[in-house]
């Protein structure tokens, strides 16, 4: 019978707490777009090579691939703000690189809501018929009984407008 081979690394690959979406959340929280780049309209991807020491702090970044108008200074920013976990990997000191795709995306004008205008209400002309419209709800309560020889009493509440 063949034994089964376990894999076992030599060097422990840092790990973001939370993994690859809480990574993706923490640099989109962090990201603030740059004005210059607002107001040139600039959009793209800035692809980030950054090192990690043995300790899980980015020591250093480096552009790749660039966008301008200050996209490039924000994600190397945001970057050099991640804080990994690094395993022990037996007593070494190791570098580790890694990269990050951040891309910036001109945010949506937000759409301002139509004014609402009140009903137009027609004038009245002398003559014109009228329409009236009207809704009536029948509620109960407990009443006491009425005196002998008193009628029944009905009450109406009329709202217009």
């Amino acid at each position: 019978m063949a034994k089964e081979k376990t894999h076992r690394h030599f060097i422990h690959q840092p790990v973001f707490p939370g993994g690859n979406k809480a990574l993706t959340e923490f640099i989109y929280k962090n990201l603030q777009y740059p004005t210059a780049a607002l107001e040139a309209k600039a959009e793209g991807v800035v692809l980030v090579e950054y090192d990690i020491d043995y300790k899980g702090r980015v020591v250093a970044t480096r552009v790749i691939q660039s966008v301008g108008h200050g996209c490039d200074e924000e994600a190397c920013r945001v970057v050099k703000l991640l804080q990994f976990e690094v395993g022990k990997n037996r007593g070494v000191n190791v570098l580790f690189h890694q990269k990050a795709k951040i891309q910036f995306k001109l945010p949506k004008p937000a759409v301002a809501p139509l004014p609402v205008a009140p009903p137009a209400v027609p004038e009245m002309t002398e003559g014109a018929p009228v329409v009236v419209q009207y809704e009536y709800t029948v509620t109960t309560t407990a009443a006491p009984a009425p005196e002998e020889g008193a009628g029944v009493v009905f009450s109406y509440v009329v709202r217009l407008g």
